[in-house]
């Protein structure tokens, strides 16, 4: 096995213990182990453990940015020169986060899950979600102002607050809609999820940030 593929191996194996027990509930050895290889290599890689923590956090964040910016693009090409809706923006921002969760590749599914315990913690979230996303936030915040004229900024923020709070749930998949709807709702099922979630949230910012 070569260098870069057991590397990858190491990320992917943390990737999905992360995901699945968060940063205290894993040591750098039981990486080393699911992984196949020795703590001593997982450590010349990466370092100490906060160092691979935050390498797993990094290491999708460009091509998933990418993404949701290549699709605002494309909404607001469509659009030209009216601004893009208030509907094609939040779905530029949350349907690519469903494609990557539906991917045949199930590491997507657990960074996905990481990034919602990541911004669901009071510790972690001030000190990493900011660096990797909040550029992206604001580009979409941007595209919203122009679709949403009237809209003061402190409304947009509030709006954005409570989209990243569903879209957090979501991306975790915890499992609790399934036991409240008795099996009616499943939280894998992501077009579904993604398919209530982008007219809701809409409706939401039109009903906030409109003209009082």
């Amino acid at each position: 096995m070569s260098e870069t593929s057991k590397r990858d191996r190491i990320l992917d194996t943390a990737e999905a213990l992360f995901a699945e027990r968060g940063f205290d509930g894993v040591t750098l050895r039981q990486i080393a182990i699911g992984a196949g290889v020795d703590v001593a290599l997982a450590s010349y890689h990466f370092g100490k453990k906060l160092d691979l923590f935050r390498a797993v956090f990094e290491r999708r964040a460009p091509t998933l940015n990418d993404t949701r910016l290549a699709a605002l693009k494309a909404a607001q090409e469509a659009s030209a020169p009216k601004p893009a809706s208030v509907e094609s923006i939040i779905e530029a921002f949350l349907r690519p986060l469903e494609m990557t969760q539906e991917s045949a590749d199930a590491g997507w599914a657990n960074y996905l899950a990481l990034v919602a315990y990541i911004n669901n913690s009071a510790y972690w979230g001030p000190r990493m979600m900011s660096e990797i996303f909040d550029e992206l936030v604001n580009t979409f915040i941007s595209a919203l102002k122009l679709a949403l004229p009237n809209a003061n900024d402190r409304d947009l923020y509030w709006c954005y607050h409570n989209l990243s709070g569903a879209l957090t749930l979501t991306l975790a998949r915890t499992g609790r809609i399934d036991r409240l709807s008795g099996g009616a709702c499943h939280s894998d099922d992501f077009k579904s999820a993604y398919d209530h979630m982008i007219p809701f949230v809409a409706a939401g910012f039109r009903e906030v940030c409109a003209t009082k």
